[in-house]
C-alpha cells in the first residue's frame, strides 16, 4: 500500500538518529567538562568532532565527513576516541530497538564504516544523505546542533529525520536553553516530563504529516513511535508578528542582505539566531516563521545541510524554495546546483510570497 511505502526505512532512520543523538550527547558533555583536544578544523574552518561517525553496510550514503583527518598518524588519539565512543554507543543500540554488534569494533572496521559514506548522489537510484553533526560550532560550544538524515530516491527527498539534542520539546523552555547553553551539562538533567532536553522530528514526503518525539532518557526504551505528536507550522502571516531564524555563523551567509529584506517586508520582532538545521525544526514546530540564507559569493550549498529539514517543513505545512520561488533541486549531486540566489523557508504561502517579492525588489541594489 502507498501509505506503507518507506515505512520501514523511516522507522529505522528515526531509531538510528536517536542512537546518533545519544552518541553526540555523550561527546558534547565530555567536551564541556574537559579541554577541546579532540576538536580539529575542516577546510571551511568549522570544527570536526569525534561524534561525526556513521556507516551502514551495503547502503549508499552521501555524507559530509571522510576518513582523511582521523587516518593520519598524528590523529591516533582522535581515532581511539572515535572508536571508543562508537562502541560505547552501539552497546546501547538495543535500547533504541536496533541490534548491537556481537563484538566491539576495531579502528579498521570504524574507518571502513566511515569510508562507505562515499556516494556522490545524483538523479537516479536510492541513497541516504547524512550530516552527523550539523552546526559543529554550536556543538563544541554546548549550544544547538542537529543530526540530519534523509533518504533521496531518483533525485527527490522521500523522507527526513532531524535530531535536535539540545532543542527542548516544550517551546517555553527554548529561551532558557539559549541563555544557559554554557551550562548545558547541568541543564541536561531536564527530563521530557519537565521540558524535554531534546527532540527528533521526522516526515515522509507526500504524507502531509510531520512528527515530533522527545529524546528518551535514563533507562527508558524507545517504543515506536514513542508518543510522537503531530506538529504544524505557525499560522502567523503578518510580518510584524513573525519571527525570523538567522544563522549564527557569518562566514557563509550575508546577514546584512537578510536584515535588509526583513526590514523591507516589515519584520519587527527580534530574530532567533541558532546554529544548524535546528532553524528548520523551529519553523516546522511553529516557533518561528521564516528562515532565509543568502550565501556569499563562491559558497555552494550542500544537500546534507537542507534535505531533511526541507521535507519536514513542507510536510508540516510550510514552503521552502530558492529565492526565485523554485523548489530546491536535490538531483544534481552533492550540491544544490542552479540555486537562484538563496533559500527561503516560510511557515506559509503569504509570508513566502512577500519575501520572494522583496528579493526581486532588493536584489539589484545589494552587494552580493
Amino acid at each position: 500500500m502507498e501509505e506503507d511505502k518507506y515505512a520501514k526505512e523511516l522507522e529505522v532512520a528515526v531509531r538510528v538518529v536517536h542512537v546518533a543523538c545519544a552518541l553526540c550527547g555523550r561527546v558534547q558533555e565530555r567536551l564541556l567538562e574537559t579541554s577541546n583536544d579532540h576538536v580539529v578544523s575542516k577546510d571551511d574552518d568549522s570544527p570536526v568532532t569525534v561524534a561525526e561517525i556513521f556507516g551502514v553496510q551495503n547502503v549508499s550514503i552521501v555524507a559530509e565527513e571522510d576518513i582523511q583527518t582521523i587516518s593520519k598518524d598524528e590523529s591516533a588519539s582522535l581515532l581511539d576516541s572515535v572508536v571508543n565512543t562508537v562502541n560505547e554507543s552501539l552497546a546501547f543500540a538495543s535500547k533504541y530497538g536496533l541490534q548491537s554488534p556481537e563484538t566491539t569494533l576495531g579502528s579498521t572496521e570504524v574507518l571502513e564504516a566511515i569510508s562507505r559514506c562515499n556516494s556522490t548522489g545524483g538523479p537516479s537510484g536510492r541513497y541516504w544523505v547524512l550530516d552527523p553533526v550539523d552546526g559543529t560550532l554550536g556543538f563544541v560550544r554546548g549550544d544547538q546542533y542537529a543530526v540530519a538524515l534523509a533518504l533521496i530516491e531518483d533525485g527527490k527527498v522521500v523522507l527526513g529525520v532531524l535530531g535536535c539534542p539540545n532543542y527542548p520539546v516544550k517551546t517555553e523552555w527554548l529561551n532558557y536553553h539559549y541563555q544557559h547553553h554554557q551550562t548545558m551539562a547541568q541543564s541536561s538533567q531536564i527530563t521530557p516530563d519537565t521540558g524535554g532536553k531534546g527532540c527528533v522530528l521526522y516526515a515522509k514526503s507526500g504524507s502531509g504529516e510531520a512528527w515530533l518525539q522527545s529524546l528518551i532518557d535514563g533507562e527508558k526504551m524507545l517504543e515506536w513511535p514513542n508518543r510522537a505528536r503531530l506538529i504544524r507550522v505557525s499560522a502567523i502571516d503578518d510580518p510584524a508578528l513573525a519571527t525570523l531564524c538567522e544563522p549564527v555563523e557569518r562566514a557563509n551567509s550575508n546577514h546584512s542582505f537578510t536584515a535588509g529584506l526583513a526590514h523591507s517586508v516589515g519584520l519587527r520582532k527580534q530574530p532567533l539566531r541558532v546554529h544548524s538545521m535546528v532553524k528548520y525544526a523551529a519553523i516546522a514546530r511553529g516557533d518561528a516563521e521564516i528562515f532565509m540564507k543568502f550565501a556569499k559569493c563562491g559558497y555552494k550549498e550542500k544537500i546534507w545541510d537542507h534535505a531533511a529539514g526541507v521535507v519536514i517543513v513542507e510536510e508540516a505545512g510550510g514552503v521552502v524554495t530558492d529565492a526565485g520561488g523554485r523548489p530546491l533541486d536535490f538531483s544534481k549531486g552533492m550540491y544544490l546546483e542552479g540555486l537562484d540566489r538563496g533559500i527561503i523557508a516560510c511557515s506559509g504561502v503569504t509570508l513566502h510570497e512577500k519575501f520572494i517579492a522583496a528579493v526581486y525588489a532588493s536584489w539589484d541594489s545589494s552587494n552580493l
